[in-house]
């Protein structure tokens, strides 16, 4: 792969950047903070989703028409999203433009407004949002099942809130909450494109320079006491849907990248991934299957989803169990250990090909780490580990005794 080449500086302020030259007409700039749904008091339920969606609303000097227009007009894009630990906003356009992004993005940052009538409008639209969300069983599951995992924890109440929490929200809840965790110390500006870097530097200064307003630092609840439960609903689905999984590794955790291997071997999108080969070649028990593992600043959550016929679910659970006893008991041989290093290996030079991804992940990782590691230093960490590592690894975390489970079975 090219050698990569991070540029990085901090403003005055205390907002960090980060900046990589590419060779294409097509830049992208992004906008972090460090705040997401787990910031949020129980009365605040979807309201870091809630101000994503508004900041585009109106500002001191643009309605919210204009807003949306500024990137549109020069067939830019200009979008945001939420996690439960960040938010971000986020833009791409031809490299002639970074000025009027740039702009825009202070614009909005540090001059929304927040106009009621604007808000009582978008209530509705992301209610509808929820509902959309609560028509699909395979999307719904994975709130449910975090919040079975994360009981009690704002880790577990879903990003988007309720239609109560979110029509009692109001321009002075936004502004409360911007205020608690919109610190210049908590943001990240992320951009990868063809500029002048003195420019770049420059106008990120002359447009972001503001010193914000801000009480002391936000402190997040840690998460602490996991019990593993199950718990089954009947639902009006076609199909029977379920979730396992566990508590598992924190973002900064030595073994998290031990762990990415195993999620990957076990159901990750290549089409050879062990449970996909057993239940769906072998058996032809299901056609969705797949592992996921999230990493938080304190914890983490592995989990496996199955969707399938009402007829298969104790089949599909004492395969799954049988697929996670091999990789505790058996490590993995010189060349399966190999296989599952190549596979990842090239799953990571893929992703980081396209510049969008790239932006978005070297910004969220000075968000975590305050450190992006190169393409060189995460095929070393990759490579070097071993069978044993792998071993101890799947008995700490991929044992379904520690495991919680969640099944929509068919009415």
């Amino acid at each position: 792969m090219q050698e990569e080449r991070y540029e990085r500086w901090t403003l005055s302020n205390g907002i960090r950047c980060i900046h990589r030259d590419v060779n294409s007409p097509v830049a992208h700039l992004g906008f972090f903070v460090n705040m997401g749904s787990r910031d949020e008091v129980p009365e605040e339920h979807g309201l870091a989703h809630f101000v994503e969606h508004t900041v585009f609303k109106g500002t001191k000097h643009r309605k919210a028409y204009h807003v949306l227009s500024r990137m549109e007009d020069i067939g830019g894009e200009l979008n945001a999203y939420t996690t439960k630990e960040e938010t971000v906003i986020h833009a791409t356009f031809l490299n002639q433009h970074y000025g009027r992004a740039i702009e825009l993005f202070s614009d909005i940052v540090f001059n929304s407004t927040f106009p009621q009538k604007e808000l009582e409008k978008e209530k509705s639209v992301i209610v509808d949002e929820i509902n959309s969300y609560l028509d699909s069983p395979s999307d719904m599951i994975f709130d449910e099942f975090d919040e079975l995992i994360f009981t009690d924890h704002p880790l577990g109440r879903s990003t988007l809130g309720t239609p109560e929490s979110v029509y009692s929200f109001n321009a002075e809840s936004v502004k409360s909450f911007l205020k608690r965790g919109y610190r210049t110390d908590q943001m990240v500006i992320s951009t990868v494109g063809r500029v002048d870097l003195r420019k770049l530097k420059n106008m990120l200064e002359r447009y972001f320079s503001v010193e914000l307003q801000s009480s002391d630092r936000h402190v997040r609840q840690p998460f602490g006491g996991y019990q593993p439960k199950r718990v089954e609903l009947d639902k009006s689905n076609y199909q029977t849907h379920l979730m396992m999984g566990t508590v598992a590794y924190q973002a900064d955790h030595d073994d998290r990248i031990g762990l990415i291997l195993l999620s990957n071997l076990l159901g990750g999108p290549g089409m050879n991934a062990r449970l996909h080969m057993t239940l769906r070649e072998r058996h032809g028990y299901t056609y969705n299957v797949e592992t996921n593992y999230s990493t938080f600043s304190d914890t983490g959550l592995f989990s496996i989803y199955l969707g399938m016929d009402e007829r298969f679910l104790n089949k599909c659970i004492d395969l799954t169990h049988k697929e996670l006893r091999m990789l505790r008991e058996k490590g993995l041989g010189t060349l399966q250990l190999h296989k599952a290093k190549q596979q990842i290996l090239g799953q990571v030079a893929i992703g980081q090909e396209h510049n969008q991804s790239q932006m978005l992940g070297i910004g969220k990782s000075i968000l975590a780490f305050d450190e992006v590691r190169t393409w060189k230093e995460i095929a070393e960490k990759i490579e070097a580990l071993t069978s044993e590592q792998l071993l101890r690894i799947a008995n700490e975390i991929l044992n379904e005794k520690d495991f919680s489970y969640l099944i929509y079975n068919k009415k």
